[in-house]
């Protein structure tokens, strides 16, 4: 039961990363802290719809 979803930077709203996750073990929204290219450092990526 794995989707596929978005990663958008929460300072820029840029969506920078694809990625998959299992909806059973995290059936909440997907924060990860990744390299913006556009804000040029690490920030919190949230999912998007």
């Amino acid at each position: 039961m794995r989707v596929k979803v978005t990663l958008a930077c929460t300072e820029c709203k840029q969506r920078n990363y694809n990625t998959m996750k299992n909806k059973k073990n995290d059936p909440d929204r997907l924060e990860q802290r990744k390299y913006c290219k556009f804000c040029q450092k690490h920030t919190v990526h949230k999912e998007t719809k």
